[in-house]
Protein backbone atom coordinates (compact mmCIF):
# COMPACT_ATOMS: atom_id res chain seq x y z
CA UNK A 1 0.00 0.00 0.00
CA UNK A 2 3.26 2.11 -0.40
CA UNK A 3 1.21 4.07 -3.38
CA UNK A 4 -1.82 4.88 -1.48
CA UNK A 5 -1.45 9.02 -1.25
CA UNK A 6 -2.01 8.97 2.33
CA UNK A 7 -1.59 6.14 5.16
CA UNK A 8 -5.01 5.66 6.77
CA UNK A 9 -8.90 6.34 6.47
CA UNK A 10 -11.38 5.81 8.79
CA UNK A 11 -14.08 7.16 9.84
CA UNK A 12 -14.07 8.90 13.72
CA UNK A 13 -15.90 8.43 16.47
CA UNK A 14 -18.84 10.95 14.98
CA UNK A 15 -19.26 9.24 11.38
CA UNK A 16 -16.81 11.20 9.72
CA UNK A 17 -13.77 10.97 7.32
CA UNK A 18 -10.45 10.76 8.91
CA UNK A 19 -7.09 10.92 7.24
CA UNK A 20 -3.70 10.04 8.15
CA UNK A 21 -1.68 11.50 5.77
CA UNK A 22 2.07 10.77 4.86
CA UNK A 23 3.57 12.31 7.35
CA UNK A 24 1.62 10.65 10.01
CA UNK A 25 -0.88 13.74 10.80
CA UNK A 26 -4.46 13.00 10.99
CA UNK A 27 -6.62 15.44 9.85
CA UNK A 28 -10.60 14.94 11.38
CA UNK A 29 -13.65 16.02 9.05
CA UNK A 30 -12.37 15.35 5.52
CA UNK A 31 -14.39 15.61 2.83
CA UNK A 32 -14.33 13.84 -0.48
CA UNK A 33 -14.54 15.73 -4.07
CA UNK A 34 -14.76 14.38 -7.58
CA UNK A 35 -12.99 16.23 -10.02
CA UNK A 36 -15.31 15.61 -12.52
CA UNK A 37 -18.42 13.70 -11.20
CA UNK A 38 -20.58 13.26 -14.24
CA UNK A 39 -17.94 13.32 -17.05
CA UNK A 40 -15.66 10.83 -15.52
CA UNK A 41 -16.25 9.81 -11.75
CA UNK A 42 -13.51 7.41 -11.32
CA UNK A 43 -10.82 9.64 -12.08
CA UNK A 44 -9.56 12.30 -9.91
CA UNK A 45 -10.60 12.60 -6.17
CA UNK A 46 -9.44 15.33 -4.12
CA UNK A 47 -9.75 15.07 -0.46
CA UNK A 48 -9.89 18.38 1.31
CA UNK A 49 -9.42 19.05 4.89
CA UNK A 50 -11.98 21.34 6.91
CA UNK A 51 -10.22 24.25 6.42
CA UNK A 52 -10.67 24.07 2.48
CA UNK A 53 -7.14 22.44 1.69
CA UNK A 54 -6.08 19.27 -0.32
CA UNK A 55 -5.08 16.96 1.73
CA UNK A 56 -4.21 14.21 -0.91
CA UNK A 57 -5.20 13.46 -4.73
CA UNK A 58 -6.48 10.26 -6.02
CA UNK A 59 -5.73 9.39 -9.39
CA UNK A 60 -8.52 6.69 -9.41
CA UNK A 61 -10.70 6.11 -7.14
CA UNK A 62 -11.32 1.95 -8.53
CA UNK A 63 -7.26 1.79 -7.33
CA UNK A 64 -7.68 1.90 -4.00
CA UNK A 65 -7.67 -0.99 -1.55
CA UNK A 66 -11.44 -2.49 -0.62
CA UNK A 67 -12.10 -0.61 2.89
CA UNK A 68 -10.79 2.75 1.71
CA UNK A 69 -12.69 3.10 -1.39
CA UNK A 70 -16.10 1.82 -0.28
CA UNK A 71 -15.47 4.52 2.76
CA UNK A 72 -14.80 7.05 -0.42
CA UNK A 73 -17.71 5.83 -2.24
CA UNK A 74 -20.26 6.07 0.42
CA UNK A 75 -19.71 9.66 1.53
CA UNK A 76 -19.70 10.43 -2.43
CA UNK A 77 -23.40 8.70 -2.84
CA UNK A 78 -24.09 10.48 0.52
CA UNK A 79 -23.29 13.91 -0.96
CA UNK A 80 -23.75 13.68 -4.29
CA UNK A 81 -27.51 13.53 -5.56
CA UNK A 82 -27.70 13.34 -8.85
CA UNK A 83 -31.49 12.04 -10.09
CA UNK A 84 -31.78 10.79 -13.58
CA UNK A 85 -34.61 12.22 -15.94
CA UNK A 86 -36.62 9.59 -17.51
CA UNK A 87 -39.19 11.45 -18.77
CA UNK A 88 -41.04 15.32 -19.06
CA UNK A 89 -44.57 15.37 -18.11
CA UNK A 90 -45.39 18.47 -18.02
CA UNK A 91 -43.97 22.48 -17.95
CA UNK A 92 -46.40 25.10 -16.96
CA UNK A 93 -45.09 27.67 -19.68
CA UNK A 94 -42.37 27.68 -22.39
CA UNK A 95 -41.28 31.03 -21.01
CA UNK A 96 -38.77 31.10 -17.71
CA UNK A 97 -39.03 30.67 -15.04
CA UNK A 98 -41.16 27.96 -15.28
CA UNK A 99 -42.38 25.03 -13.15
CA UNK A 100 -41.47 20.99 -14.57
CA UNK A 101 -43.31 17.70 -13.76
CA UNK A 102 -40.88 14.98 -14.15
CA UNK A 103 -40.58 11.52 -13.56
CA UNK A 104 -37.03 10.43 -12.57
CA UNK A 105 -35.08 7.07 -11.40
CA UNK A 106 -36.51 8.70 -7.91
CA UNK A 107 -40.05 8.97 -8.83
CA UNK A 108 -42.33 11.89 -10.13
CA UNK A 109 -40.66 15.22 -8.88
CA UNK A 110 -42.02 19.10 -9.67
CA UNK A 111 -38.84 21.61 -9.62
CA UNK A 112 -38.54 25.11 -10.87
CA UNK A 113 -36.15 25.70 -13.98
CA UNK A 114 -34.93 29.59 -13.64
CA UNK A 115 -33.22 30.13 -17.26
CA UNK A 116 -32.49 28.34 -20.52
CA UNK A 117 -28.72 28.49 -19.17
CA UNK A 118 -29.69 25.90 -16.29
CA UNK A 119 -29.53 23.48 -18.68
CA UNK A 120 -25.94 22.43 -19.55
CA UNK A 121 -25.21 20.09 -22.78
CA UNK A 122 -22.80 17.91 -22.77
CA UNK A 123 -20.92 15.61 -25.08
CA UNK A 124 -23.00 12.57 -26.70
CA UNK A 125 -26.47 13.98 -25.71
CA UNK A 126 -25.98 14.20 -22.69
CA UNK A 127 -27.50 16.71 -19.88
CA UNK A 128 -27.03 18.05 -16.58
CA UNK A 129 -30.67 20.68 -15.69
CA UNK A 130 -30.10 22.52 -12.30
CA UNK A 131 -33.22 23.30 -10.49
CA UNK A 132 -33.79 26.31 -8.20
CA UNK A 133 -32.78 24.32 -5.34
CA UNK A 134 -29.19 23.21 -6.98
CA UNK A 135 -30.42 19.74 -7.33
CA UNK A 136 -28.98 18.68 -10.61
CA UNK A 137 -30.79 16.25 -12.95
CA UNK A 138 -29.01 13.77 -15.18
CA UNK A 139 -29.85 13.08 -18.91
CA UNK A 140 -27.84 10.47 -20.27
CA UNK A 141 -29.19 10.61 -23.62
CA UNK A 142 -31.71 13.35 -24.76
CA UNK A 143 -32.52 11.77 -27.82
CA UNK A 144 -33.47 8.24 -25.91
CA UNK A 145 -35.96 10.06 -24.45
CA UNK A 146 -39.89 9.56 -25.33
CA UNK A 147 -41.16 11.83 -28.14
CA UNK A 148 -42.98 13.76 -25.78
CA UNK A 149 -40.37 14.47 -23.39
CA UNK A 150 -38.05 15.57 -26.29
CA UNK A 151 -41.23 18.04 -28.13
CA UNK A 152 -41.05 19.72 -24.49
CA UNK A 153 -37.07 19.75 -24.06
CA UNK A 154 -36.52 20.81 -27.53
CA UNK A 155 -38.28 24.70 -26.00
CA UNK A 156 -36.02 25.17 -23.74
CA UNK A 157 -33.10 24.04 -26.28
Amino acid sequence: MSDLPFRDLQLDAHGKLQLTDLNGTVHAGVTPVRAHPISAPDEGLSLVGSHGHELAWVERLSTLPDGPRQLLEAELAAREFHPTLLQLIAVNTFGTPSTWRIQTDRGEVDFVLKSEEDIRRLEEGRLLITSTHGVQLNVPDRWALDKASKKLLERFL
